[in-house]
């Protein structure tokens, strides 16, 4: 069993204790007396003659007490519960209590001293003077005390406000991400189901395809940001998955400009969404085109989506409210990822249905330099601006 050595147990015991404040009242009521006499080296002086180190004692010591008593057990017991009339009664006869207690220090000083109040003090020096004194010593030490207390309290709560919030995004950013996965598994599986039937060749082609797929959502995109370049091979590959799988009279046009994007930093599946989503509900004519097309440019740090398809006059609605699980999802990851850094239009027509994105993406950011993890500098920037 693990022990602990005397120099740990006392560590343990001067911080339960909060001696490390000891210092502190010291040097807050020498400041005090300095301001007042305006001289420190005549105050030092005088701290260290024995009936005014007595005084000064009676002071650190009973207000020290009135300051724990009032922020560990009134405060709590009665300010925090909002017994308001018991704290403020309470409290002032702290105070008072504190006050006759120092007051009571200068005739102790001059008991020890062997000399009268008058002699020590002055010949105006009388007990009311006294408990003046240390009741305004007393208000102020009580306010400075309360004054911290709240302002670390309040801190406090917005570092843990700031805490809940980031946990509360972070949850809700894994949350939308896997949702989209099973809603893209469950249409690919279907489409393979869909071709193991009609040509097994191409059911094995498709499945090759949907491997590469899984590798890619399984172990390369599990960061909260990849590089660009990978969004766009999974493209590819969804996309070629979807070609075998479609009828001849579904034409697809795929205009990507070479692309070197290593640097660039996207969030997984941004991009994936509104592909899926086109293909789902691309328009099943027999005396008409079917047609895609999709466009993807990169100027800078900005990529440029368009995806269009055909419809039906009723499929451009179905791919607003049915396929609206994927493109809901999708806005609201880009409204938290993204917030004033992309924009986003969804058009639909009788006969078609178009999305058009300009997203402003960073450089990537490796792991290891990362401030705090699961954020994007724009949504680190905008969310605690």
């Amino acid at each position: 069993m693990p022990t602990l050595s005397n120099n740990s147990l006392n560590q343990n015991w001067f911080f339960r204790y909060k001696l490390y404040h000891l210092p502190f009242w010291f040097l807050y009521h020498y400041v005090s007396w300095v301001i007042t006499w305006g001289n420190p080296v005549a105050v030092f002086q005088t701290l260290i003659i024995l009936p005014f180190t007595i005084k000064y004692s009676f002071y650190v010591i009973f207000q020290a007490f009135a300051v724990y008593f009032n922020l560990y057990f009134l405060m709590p017991v009665c300010l925090e519960r909002s017994r308001f009339a018991p704290y403020f009664g309470y409290l002032l006869l702290t105070i008072m209590s504190a006050t006759v207690c120092i007051a009571g220090g200068y005739y102790f000083s001059a008991f020890v001293s062997g000399k009268t109040i008058q002699e020590l003090f002055g010949e105006s020096a009388c007990y009311y003077q006294f408990l003046g004194n240390a009741f305004l010593s007393t208000m102020a030490s009580m306010t400075l005390a309360m004054s911290i207390k709240l302002t670390r309290n309040w801190f406090k709560a917005q570092k843990q406000q700031q805490l809940l919030e980031k946990e509360k995004l972070e949850t809700e950013l894994k949350f939308l991400r896997n949702q989209f996965n099973p809603h893209f598994l469950f249409n690919t599986i279907n489409s393979i189901f869909f071709l193991i039937h009609k040509n097994p060749d191409m059911a094995s082609a498709s499945l090759a395809k949907f491997s590469d797929l899984l590798r890619y959502q399984l172990y390369e995109c599990n960061d909260q940001q990849i590089p660009l370049s990978k969004e766009i091979a999974y493209l590819e590959n969804f996309i070629e998955l979807e070609r075998l799988r479609q009828n001849n009279n579904v034409t697809v046009t795929v205009a990507t400009a070479p692309v070197h994007a290593d640097h660039l930093a996207i969030a997984p599946f941004i991009v994936m969404t509104f592909v899926e989503n086109a293909f789902k509900h691309v328009s099943r004519h027999s005396n008409q085109p079917n047609w895609i097309t999709i466009k993807l440019e990169l100027t800078g740090l900005q990529v440029s989506l368009l995806v269009a398809n055909s419809t039906t006059p009723n499929g451009a609605n179905e791919a607003v409210h049915y396929g609206g699980i994927g493109l809901k999802n999708v806005q609201r990851r880009l409204d938290l990822l993204y917030p004033g850094h992309y924009q986003l239009a969804i058009q639909q027509m009788a006969d078609r249905f178009e999305v058009n994105l300009v997203l402003t993406l960073t450089e990537l950011v490796r792991p290891s330099s990362l401030l705090l993890d699961g954020y994007t500098p724009f949504a680190e920037t905008n969310r605690f601006a």
